[in-house]
């Protein structure tokens, strides 16, 4: 865009000696913008595909015994557990990595409930 008006610059408004200078400004101004786009177009790697799944947490759909299925963004994906416990529908699992079409997941810790604080009036409170 930068070049465009300083051609037209060049050739309708500003006087003869200042023709080349402002266009060859202009085209310095669209290189650096364009090298500007670019590195910052590829600062980083786009994630797509199934590996871009890994580490993420998914929900147990069918029991997990050590295989089942897991969804995972919306999506039902077949999985294996790391360990020999059965995982029960419902419980949150973390996607450690991708064999073929399955997943192999880990059993996220059950949730702790914080701490309950004594109550000075309750007498049950030790």
């Amino acid at each position: 865009m930068a070049l465009l008006a300083a051609i037209l610059l060049a050739v309708f408004v500003l006087p003869s000696q200042w023709a080349l200078p402002v266009i060859a400004a202009g085209a310095i101004w669209e290189a650096g913008e364009s090298v500007l786009w670019i590195r910052w177009s590829q600062r980083r790697r786009a994630q797509v595909g199934a590996e871009s799944m890994v580490g993420t947490s998914a929900t147990v759909v069918a029991p997990l015994a050590p295989t089942g299925q897991v969804q995972v963004k919306g999506e039902l994906w077949r999985a294996r557990t790391t360990g020999v416990e059965t995982v029960e529908p419902g419980r949150q699992v973390r996607v450690l990595t991708l064999e073929g079409i399955t997943l192999v997941v880990e059993r996220l810790p059950d949730e702790v409930s914080p701490p309950r604080t004594a109550d000075p009036g309750d007498p049950t409170a030790s």
